[in-house]
């Protein structure tokens, strides 16, 4: 049977050929997790996804959400697998199992994520936004906190959210207008309009646990203006007694769910607290450092974004190779013109069609280790035998998150975009799974800031971060894979990365010293090439990481083990002969730090 959602084997290297993942078994934290519990973990999470995600990603679009008396109904089919997902312990695979998780490594549970989101998007939001809440309170919650809902969150019992935006709040949450207001028993009063809330509410659960942002009005009725004065709190739907068990309704209203180009699935609502004055809710975390502990969440939401956009990729791949594969017209260049022979042949044995293929492939399988590696890092960070290399897997954690985050879905889109051109015609039509992968993946690219903030946190907090010591650390290990490329016989392409990577750092030294003078605004206006080029640059290590791993291994490989090798190799060829050399142009461009962007007139912007 053709695969579908993610191709095996092409994990099983970068788990345990690229990173030998297995070898986190020997800190005792995670003992269990040997090879063989990795593949049987990664199999029962593969045929969890087929068998019961993947059918509810069609049902799941055409039926939607609806709102009925203040209550949200998502597509009947979620029921089901949401049940089982929840009694397969997957919301919290790497939390203590105390609580409910599973205690796995991160790099496991992100290639367990990516079938699953790669499944069903609209379906993972749920328990993928209730982990991140739960994640809150793990992370800052008093032990009454944790004691009341860290469990009940990750089993899945309850749902959770994300409450940041406002209707004159987007990306400057600073700008809000939610209001809190301690009360005698220690409580506070929340009173605020919330908009485009995913997952906010569902039939799937008895109540959902809202992190709320507001700002506190303190008794002589003043407060911290911007984004200094937001605190965070635990708002339930209901609300939840000290005893755990469920109390009365909290004035928590859904108002409305919005109607999207794609995700239908997933319940996105306005939400309004308070509208009768009795909303109360726990401050969690310091007092006016809302923003500060949302990040737990955001970094990790953002991490989960990526892994959204790598999903859709990796999906609208495996659909267009197996539909490429099968789909018979026009003949082979060659035979007609020399034979006459005007035969259809699979339209995989087109030139185009072929290059379009492997552009996907390129970036589905550097993104997936992209990605992976992110997971690698925070493991490393957690058996790390000092505080100096705890610090340095912090740091690759810091500086990669805002690049895989803009780069996997920008990246996402463009795949998804790609592989409704396999497709031709019937690409376009929604009878077809290519058109909804791309409708779907196209939000990914304004989740948790869109990604011109993610640019702007990369120039702007973690370019210089440490004096500069994430990045210095990133290319270190870049630099690594470029003398293991050289030993393994690939010189040429080793000195390609070489020179990207150098010309990368006259980049990030240039900018970087713009966005500290008086070019800072043209600065910025260049930092979103600049992200990007940071992704082409990670992602030509990357291909150069798993060429260097597959190259020793092609002569005594099995002739399918040969063929996946080989394509290894042929892959980083492609990528950093035919795509590099644009990232090339891109940073020639960028050292520029044009001040075109700044200089246009606005009244030169005429629609």
């Amino acid at each position: 049977m053709a695969q579908q959602i993610a191709d095996r084997r092409d994990q099983d290297f970068v788990l345990h050929e690229m990173f030998e993942a297995s070898q986190i078994s020997k800190h005792e934290d995670y003992a269990a997790f040997n090879k063989k519990t990795m593949d049987m973990t990664l199999t029962a999470a593969r045929e969890f996804a087929i068998k019961e995600i993947l059918p509810t990603m069609v049902p799941g679009d055409k039926e939607g959400v609806t709102l009925e008396n203040g209550q949200v109904k998502v597509p009947p089919s979620f029921h089901k697998p949401y049940k089982k997902y929840c009694e397969g312990e997957w919301v919290a695979m790497c939390d203590d199992p105390e609580y409910g998780g599973q205690g796995m490594p991160h790099v496991l549970a992100m290639a367990c994520g990516e079938m699953f989101t790669g499944a069903n998007c609209a379906f993972l939001m749920y328990p993928g936004l209730t982990h991140g809440c739960g994640n809150i309170i793990a992370s800052v919650g008093s032990e009454k906190q944790k004691e009341l809902y860290l469990k009940k969150l990750y089993t899945g019992e309850w749902g959770g959210t994300m409450c940041l935006t406002e209707a004159n709040a987007g990306s400057d949450v600073g700008a809000l207008e939610s209001v809190a207001t301690l009360n005698a028993d220690g409580t506070y009063n929340i009173v605020g309009n919330k908009i485009f809330i995913s997952g906010g509410d569902s039939d799937m659960v008895p109540n959902v646990i809202h992190p709320v942002l507001a700002r506190i009005i303190e008794p002589d009725g003043s407060s911290v203006p911007g984004t200094p004065g937001i605190s965070l709190f635990i708002v339930p739907k209901l609300w939840v007694n000290d005893d755990g068990s469920i109390g009365e309704d909290n004035d928590v209203t859904i108002t409305g769910v919005e109607h999207k180009m794609g995700i239908h699935g997933n319940a996105t609502c306005s939400i309004a607290f308070g509208s009768k004055g009795k909303c109360r809710g726990y401050l969690i975390g310091d007092k006016n450092k809302g923003m500060r502990t949302m990040f737990l969440m955001m970094n990790e939401a953002r991490q989960g974004v990526a892994l959204q956009g790598h999903g859709f990729a990796t999906h609208s791949y495996m659909n267009a190779v197996n539909y490429a594969k099968e789909r018979k017209q026009g003949p082979d260049l060659i035979k007609a013109v020399l034979e006459k022979n005007i035969t259809p042949v699979p339209i995989i044995q087109h030139p185009d069609v072929r290059r379009n293929l492997l552009m996907m492939k390129t970036y589905v399988e550097g993104m997936r280790s992209l990605i992976y590696y992110l997971g690698w890092c925070f493991d490393m960070v957690n058996t790390a035998a000092n505080e100096d290399d705890k610090a340095k897997w912090n740091g690759l954690i810091e500086i990669i998150t805002p690049i895989a985050k803009a780069y996997c879905t920008d990246k996402g889109c463009e795949v998804a975009r790609t592989g409704i051109q396999i497709y031709g015609g019937y690409g376009f039509i929604e009878e077809y799974p290519q058109a909804q992968l791309l409708r779907d993946c196209i939000i990914t690219a304004i989740y948790e800031g869109t990604n011109g903030i993610q640019a702007m946190d990369l120039l702007g907090r973690k370019l210089g971060m440490k004096k500069g010591k994430p990045l210095m650390d990133l290319l270190g290990e870049v630099n690594k894979t470029i003398a293991a490329a050289k030993a393994a016989g690939l010189e040429d392409m080793a000195e390609k990365v070489q020179k990207a990577v150098n010309k990368f750092g006259e980049v990030a030294m240039t900018l970087g010293g713009a966005a500290m003078s008086e070019k800072v605004l043209s600065a910025f206006a260049n930092a979103t090439p600049f992200c990007e080029v940071a992704g082409d640059v990670i992602m030509s290590w990357l291909h150069l990481w798993r060429a260097s791993v597959a190259q020793p291994k092609i002569e005594k490989a099995s002739k399918k083990d040969k063929a996946y090798y080989e394509g290894q190799v042929i892959g980083a060829r492609f990528f950093i002969e035919h795509m590099l050399p644009t990232a090339m142009g891109k940073m020639i461009g960028t050292m520029a730090v044009s001040t075109a962007a700044m200089d246009m007139p606005e009244d030169a912007f005429i629609g």
